[in-house]
């Protein structure tokens, strides 16, 4: 049985982190040997949590010695807690503070234009990305933890949740691959997680099986509030199967990987995407067919802010909702060019104004013009109106003004 274990990062250019190595003795006590430049200043409180951390795990002879660039407590007991775990087997969580502001539930329909993409094993990378306000924050256990630090990936995933303020962002996870990501679940389900990415989805069972995870972890956890699903499809074979993905059980979104997606089918991504146009075209029909919202891929190139822009108004003209970000810097490129234009907007005004006065006047069909109006319509027009005050590109009274015109 191993008796020393090393977690977390350090080295040149590593910040909010710590690599800690421990070691499990037959005797000698506790000896912590702590390495910070911020020592003289919060030393104590890490000395203070690592030993309350190792008599909750009742370790009551152990060396540590922590080489610290920075990191938050969450941070060090995430890092901690995988040693100790790691070494002695337990099942115990030691559980950092669940903020209160981020015991919050999401809506299925919210607006999903933007969602950044954060390495779920660099603490650096997380703690501001609130600040810059994407719609949602995806803290990722698949594709940018590396093998061998996807286990104790979970552990500090699992304290970012708890102890990392998302400003009011959607908390997302991206677990790995259906059936190794299931076990990722136990990690998130029980700490308030609104939406699960589900990467390289080529079925409906795949979702089946995350679904009756989930149950059961609620179950087990007596855990309320609902947790949505977002499939990604990056395959041939999943774009095939996108329908009875989209409709499966709690899926709110489903996304496309273009980077998966081109290399399956065996060519190059490129800026105008007429390699993927049908792989697109499929996500969002089946989205629409589904009643959610189609999420485009994520754009590459962080320097291009042109662009990035050209890729968004291409996406939405396909008839996507939104896309996934790499760099804060896109959330804003991303969130103006989906965000409903002035001619949309227009439109949308005068389809809920005719909707109103033919409710007002107790009609049972809608018109504009010469023109019937189906329910779907209407009802698309008022999400647009709705997002359009939300980012503040209409007055909430709208429609005194539109009739005094």
């Amino acid at each position: 049985m191993a008796t020393i274990a090393t977690t977390g990062n350090k080295g040149k250019g590593i910040r909010s982190d710590c690599q800690l190595t421990l070691e499990i003795r037959q005797s000698g006590g506790i000896d912590i040997q702590l390495v910070s430049k911020v020592k003289s200043m919060y030393g104590e409180s890490i000395l203070r949590l690592c030993n309350e951390i190792l008599k909750f795990y009742g370790i009551t002879d152990a060396r540590l010695e922590i080489e610290d660039s920075g990191a938050l407590e969450f941070v060090i007991a995430a890092r901690l807690e995988a040693a100790v775990r790691q070494l002695t087997g337990s099942k115990q969580e030691f559980l950092t503070e669940f903020m209160e502001q981020n015991k919050y539930q999401t809506a299925k329909d919210r607006d999903r234009f933007s969602r950044l993409y954060l390495p779920g094993n660099s603490p650096s990378l997380m703690i501001n990305a609130g600040v810059h306000k994407p719609n949602g924050i995806i803290l990722d256990l698949e594709d940018a933890v590396a093998v061998t630090k996807k286990e104790e990936a979970r552990y500090l995933v699992r304290n970012a949740l708890r102890s990392l303020d998302f400003y009011g962002a959607e908390r997302m996870v991206r677990i790995n691959q259906v059936p190794a990501g299931l076990a990722d679940l136990d990690f998130i389900v029980p700490h308030n997680v609104n939406l699960i990415l589900v990467p390289k989805c080529e079925s409906a069972d795949q979702v089946k099986l995350v679904n009756k995870r989930i149950d059961e972890i609620r179950q087990e956890k007596s855990i309320s509030g609902k947790i949505w699903l977002m499939p990604i499809i990056e395959s041939a074979a999943g774009v095939l199967k996108a329908l009875e993905i989209a409709t499966s059980e709690n899926v709110v979104a489903m996304a496309i990987g273009l980077e998966d997606y081109t290399a399956d089918i065996g060519t190059r991504r490129t800026n105008e995407g007429t390699e993927s146009f049908f792989a697109r075209s499929m996500v969002v029909n089946a989205c629409k067919a589904a009643g959610i919202q189609a999420i485009d891929s994520v754009f590459s190139d962080i320097g291009d802010m042109e662009a990035l822009k050209q890729n968004v108004l291409r996406s939405k003209a396909l008839g996507f909702d939104g896309m996934g970000c790499i760099h804060p810097r896109q959330i804003k490129v991303i969130h103006d060019n989906f965000a409903p234009d002035e001619q949309e907007i227009d439109k949308a005004k005068k389809i809920v104004n005719a909707f109103i006065e033919a409710t007002e006047k107790g009609l049972g069909v809608v018109s504009l013009g010469t023109k019937m109006i189906d329910p779907p319509v209407v009802k698309r027009a008022q999400r647009t109106i709705n997002q359009a005050i939300n980012m503040g590109k209409l007055a909430p009274d709208w429609r005194n003004e539109f009739l005094t015109v």
